[in-house]
């Protein structure tokens, strides 16, 4: 959408200054997404002010749904909900009296056999426990049972089409296409009967990715669900089963995807099976999205433009993620933020860095992240990562220096990042191993810490300066932003400042 960057007051044309112009360029958040706007006609002003003394106001909050996405999927038709029950007026007192506390009026409520699609189930309002130390804490036996069940028949039919484009934490991810639109499916394989590895699979190195229970997604799909309604998140659209044998469409692409990885890596394995062994009672759990664009490991990034968007614009969404639900991503490599060409570039000159390149980025898969519940004191989702070390000691890609630099953050306190032997024991340093930084944790918490944030941004500024493809131009972006750079890198001196989250410049 086009923004006009004059106001015009009286006949007078006056220029807004560019950090005006630059503010108006981002995309708005709302302050809260659980209160609903509530308006009062200019008319009722004066006669409510005259009765404010003698009458007390009964003052309601009503919550929106929101805004439903369409999803690629079928749905099959559910019943219409029960009437509102009648709206009850307020009462005049005799004599005057303090307003009743504020009271929330919730949306009519959905029987329990009656699930509703693309909606997480609700939890019982109770507190957290302080002494809780695992990745999600469901109040439910099972989640797949509340959800419908599709077969993969369903899901891509022939007039669909479907692209399998990347692995993440735990789960495989594709592109479905039809009439509708687009959407993006993470498939998790549940605990459920597969066929075994032939003979062939296995001279081939195949790994079987682990199935998981329901309750292993909670914490991500509730996380997906607190970003929602944040610019530079993935949009949650539902989540249902698929069930039984897989048809060729997605045989074919499960392997082109490995055809073309093998070609950039020849030593990659292949971890999650094929779908030629899944049987009538193979069982996936599925959480649809909406379409992103192209993950920046596939982007070919050209102009300083680009640099400066991408950048910024993954920057400011992460602010405003730990501004909002304390959120850290901890995994945030060049797979997990998505790139796409929302409108045309703006013609060079324009004076300005930022909102030029006409990129819209998109922050997805929170496999490994944390958030505070926005709603709830004290309650948080997060994943423990103390419950598997082979992240922090592996080196098989990059990013494994960033995994331990996270740890050897919350072990030491400081930037300085301790090499793989030191991330073998559970929950501590190794005795002896290092000198621990005056008052820092002899444990490892993984609390809030959003200076894991930093790191990942200091990662993807070093991957696209590394992976950039348009000339010289990147020479010039490293100049103006050098300075920025120092205070990321967590291998600087001690004594150079750094930024202690995304939000926090």
């Amino acid at each position: 959408m086009s923004r006009t960057t004059t106001l015009r007051k009286y006949g007078k044309s006056e220029r807004k200054t560019r950090a005006e112009q630059l503010f108006e360029a981002l995309p708005t958040s709302p302050p809260t997404t659980r209160k609903a706007k509530v308006e009062v006609e200019s008319h009722e002003v004066t006669r409510i002010t005259k009765q404010l003394v003698s009458v007390t106001l009964d003052e309601k909050v009503v919550i929106q749904d929101k805004e439903e996405i369409p999803s690629t999927t079928p749905t099959p038709p559910s019943s219409p909900p029960p009437p509102p029950p009648p709206e009850q007026q307020p009462s005049t007192p005799k004599q005057p009296q303090s307003p009743p506390p504020r009271r929330r009026i919730a949306p009519t409520p959905v029987p329990k056999d009656e699930p509703v699609p693309g909606r997480l189930p609700q939890k019982p309002s109770q507190p957290y426990s302080e002494e809780e130390d695992s990745t999600f804490h469901s109040d439910t036996s099972s989640t797949s049972s509340t959800l419908r069940t599709l077969t993969w028949s369903e899901i891509c039919p022939p007039s669909n089409t479907i692209e399998k484009i990347a692995e993440a934490s735990y789960a495989e991810v594709y592109r479905i296409t039809n009439t509708l639109g687009t959407s993006i499916i993470k498939v998790i394989r549940l605990d459920s009967p597969i066929k075994p590895q032939t003979k062939a699979q296995s001279r081939s190195g195949l790994v079987d990715e682990e199935p998981h229970t329901d309750e292993d997604m909670l914490g991500e799909l509730q996380i997906s669900e607190w970003l929602a309604d944040i610019p530079g998140f993935v949009i949650y659209k539902e989540r249902y089963i698929a069930q039984g044998k897989a048809p060729r469409s997605l045989l074919e692409t499960h392997q082109a995807f490995y055809r073309r990885e093998k070609r950039k890596d020849p030593d990659r394995l292949q971890w999650y099976p094929s779908p030629s062994r899944y049987l009538d009672e193979t069982r996936f759990l599925v959480v649809e999205l909406g379409d992103a664009g192209t993950a920046l490991e596939d982007f070919e990034i050209t102009t300083s433009e680009q640099l400066w968007d991408i950048f910024l614009h993954t920057a400011i969404a992460l602010a405003r993620a730990e501004d909002l639900i304390e959120f850290e991503h901890r995994d945030l490599h060049e797979g997990n933020l998505c790139v796409r060409q929302a409108r045309p570039p703006l013609s060079p000159g324009s004076g300005y860095r930022f909102n030029n390149s006409g990129l819209e980025v998109t922050i997805l898969d929170y496999g490994l992240s944390r958030a505070s519940d926005p709603d709830r004191p004290g309650g948080k989702v997060f994943m423990d990562l103390e419950k598997d070390l082979s992240i922090f000691t592996s080196e098989h890609a990059p990013q494994c220096e960033v995994y331990r630099g996270m740890r050897s953050f919350l072990l030491r306190g400081d930037r300085g990042i301790l090499g793989p032997k030191y991330h073998t024991t559970a929950y501590e340093l190794p005795a002896g191993a290092v000198k621990r930084r005056k008052g820092s944790k002899r444990r490892v918490d993984w609390g809030y810490y959003p200076y894991t944030n930093v790191l990942w941004l200091d990662y993807i500024y070093g991957w696209m300066v590394e992976n950039f493809r348009g000339g010289k131009s990147a020479e010039g972006w490293e100049e103006e932003t050098r300075e920025l750079r120092v205070h990321l890198d967590p291998g600087q001196p001690r004594e150079v400042m750094s930024f202690g989250g995304g939000g926090r410049w």
